[in-house]
């Protein structure tokens, strides 16, 4: 492969692992970084080992030999950002959600789209091998058509009033915490497992914790109060937890809760698909394990050995069975898929049927899911339809 040049932009708890996950490609270079003040990104390249810190996002996208933008911001930076990446001809992998609501992240698309520039969103729980093993067993009606899809996404790292993060900001992360933050992994998720698009959600969102304490000074995700930090007491109205009937095209139906207040709960996304004539479970913090459920013979479990699994699914599986794989390399593994299509040289729009990574059409779907989930907890917990308007298909 020929080297591509990236920049990251933002460098909180996820910016980081993008640079990790692209080095281990062996192509890819990260030149600058930029963050909100130059001492914090000078900070950051020197950990990162990134030879360049940018004083603001501006004079990253002013560097023409940057070819790929990581946009790892805050959620209400997203749309500025992504939009103004764009327009400088330069690739973008955001992080998600894709934005704060569906019409920001509706306008991303289009723009991405007419500016034909690769866009992708990184829902990287798709790029398990064992994910990828379900949707290619249920794609060939392994289990037949599925019925119901269930199952969580809960944490604890917000469990306490002195947790804080700006992810329980609407100002910064929109209006809701919980349910877009990691319910938007869920929703991803589900729908590439199943093939399946959510048409209709119902759903009852809760603060648990109302009142917590904000530290003066900004705080990583997952990052611990320190005795002698400065706190203010700061009024969450976004939800830490929640639950949400769905509704599939197909007429099948499902239901997911989310919650960061669940004690005992790191990081534990659980899909469970039941079919016509079997039933498929995948545990993200087993990620090796697939659960294969039947009536008339024995249930089995599935462990990640590449010969065992289906041939499209093997490259997918970097190492020999035994030698765990887990959140970083299905990170990995969706990084490859964009950067082999852009080192390729490859046109989004043209080349459309040769894609293999979410792309800003994903993230709007997600998006517009969770507006529903939002709007039918506001109404009093009603049957509420997603509102999607499917892809551009003007060509500029």
């Amino acid at each position: 492969m020929r080297k591509v040049r990236a920049g990251l932009i933002g460098a909180g708890f996820v910016g980081p692992l993008h640079v990790e996950a692209v080095r281990r490609l062996g192509y890819v270079d990260v030149t600058a970084i930029a963050t909100s003040s130059l001492e914090t990104a000078r900070k950051k390249a020197d950990a990162l080992s990134i030879d360049r810190a940018c004083a603001d996002y501006h004079e990253l996208l002013d560097d023409d030999s940057i070819e790929v933008v990581h946009v790892c911001t805050p959620n209400y930076l997203h749309y500025m950002v992504v939009m103004e990446a764009l327009e400088r001809g330069k690739h973008v992998i955001c992080d998600k959600p894709l934005a704060i609501d569906s019409p920001d992240a509706r306008e991303m698309r289009d723009r991405a789209r007419s500016r034909r520039r690769v866009n992708a969103v990184a829902f990287n729980y798709r790029f398990n091998p064992l994910v990828q093993q379900a949707r290619t067993m249920i794609a060939r009606g392994d289990i037949g058509s599925p019925r119901f899809v269930h199952g969580f996404y809960l944490q604890d790292w917000l469990l306490k009033e002195t947790d804080f993060s700006w992810r329980l900001d609407p100002e910064q992360a929109g209006a809701s915490s919980a349910a877009g933050d990691i319910g938007s992994h869920w929703i991803d998720t589900a729908q590439f497992i199943t093939g399946l698009k959510i048409s209709r959600v119902l759903a009852s969102l809760h603060t648990s914790v109302p009142i917590r304490k904000k530290p003066a000074a900004s705080r990583e995700a997952f990052q611990s109060v320190s005795g002698d930090e400065q706190m203010e007491e700061f009024l969450v109205t976004s939800d830490d937890l929640g639950s949400v009937l769905v509704e599939f095209e197909s007429g099948a139906h499902g239901v997911f809760a989310v919650g960061q207040v669940c004690p005992g709960h790191k990081n534990d996304l659980q899909i469970e698909i039941n079919g016509a004539s079997g039933s498929i479970k995948w545990i993200q913090e087993r990620p090796d394990e697939l659960w294969i459920g039947s009536r008339d013979r024995a249930n089995a479990d599935l462990v990640r050995e590449p010969s065992l699994l289906d041939e499209s699914v093997r490259k997918y599986a970097n190492l020999p069975g035994g030698h765990n794989e887990g959140w970083a390399d299905a990170f990995k593994n969706l990084m490859s898929n964009i950067y082999r299509f852009i080192a390729e040289g490859r046109d989004p729009v043209a080349d459309a049927d040769r894609i293999d990574f979410p792309t800003f059409e994903d993230g709007y779907r997600a998006c517009s899911i969770i507006d529903a989930i939002i709007r039918s907890n506001q109404d009093r917990s009603i049957w509420t339809k997603v509102e999607y308007e499917g892809k551009n298909h003007v060509r500029q």
